[in-house]
């Protein structure tokens, strides 16, 4: 038997619910995860993975999450209001990754080895730098009067899609670090493929998230 166009209405927003819940919990969990992994405080070393994760895994997730329809925790607020966090969470993201990066490279000084030896390595300052000029970007759109030429409209799609792209740079970034020597040390067997599926769903989420808010409507309009 077909079901009615309400109730597959119904369940996509379930599941999209569902989805954007797990995000949350997710986001969260890797992060306490890395966290405890790393031990905050016992290396110089040790602050890099937990500001990352932080930065990647928990603020950006969230900061992103914020815009959804389902599973916004900010939803009572109004779109302004939610930009502006959105903004606020990206920013500190930023901060918390220019932060684990200044540490390892200054760990890497005093050790004396090469910077950006290793895809992890590249990948990570790429998503860095991505991140911060997606933060200036978002400067246009929190105040589009520095923009008068630019159609609103445009500058949402042309954001929303870089900043997809520097979230998977992000994830990209994290996947690489867990397979790293520090990382697989410890981490091991099912332990480390369920570590590695945190960034892929919450990935996933936000891929679907910003395809059915703006790519995909963007591609359906005449």
């Amino acid at each position: 038997m077909a079901l009615s166009v309400e109730t597959e209405s119904h369940i996509y927003r379930a599941l999209r619910t569902a989805s954007g819940a797990a995000a949350h919990l997710v986001a969260l969990g890797f992060t306490i995860f890395v966290a405890v992994l790393a031990r905050p405080g016992s290396s110089l070393f040790s602050w890099h993975p937990m500001l990352m994760s932080l930065a990647f895994s928990f603020l950006m997730t969230e900061a992103l999450l914020v815009f959804s329809p389902e599973s916004s925790l900010l939803r009572s607020l109004s779109r302004k209001g939610r930009a502006r966090c959105h903004w606020v969470l990206q920013l500190l993201a930023l901060l918390c990754a220019l932060l684990g990066l200044s540490l390892v490279i200054l760990h890497k000084e005093q050790l004396g080895k090469a910077h950006l030896a290793t895809w992890h390595g590249r990948a990570g300052m790429i998503a860095v730098l991505w991140a911060g000029l997606q933060c200036s970007g978002g400067v246009g759109l929190l105040y589009p009067k520095l923009l008068p030429r630019w159609p609103l409209a445009k500058l949402k799609l042309y954001h929303a899609t870089s900043g997809l792209v520097g979230y998977l740079l992000g994830s990209a970034s994290l996947l690489l670090g867990m397979c790293s020597l520090w990382f697989t040390a410890t981490v091991t067997g099912g332990v480390w493929y369920l570590a590695v599926l945190c960034p892929v769903i919450t990935s996933l989420v936000i891929m679907s998230q910003v395809s059915n808010a703006y790519l995909y409507r963007k591609r359906i309009q005449p």
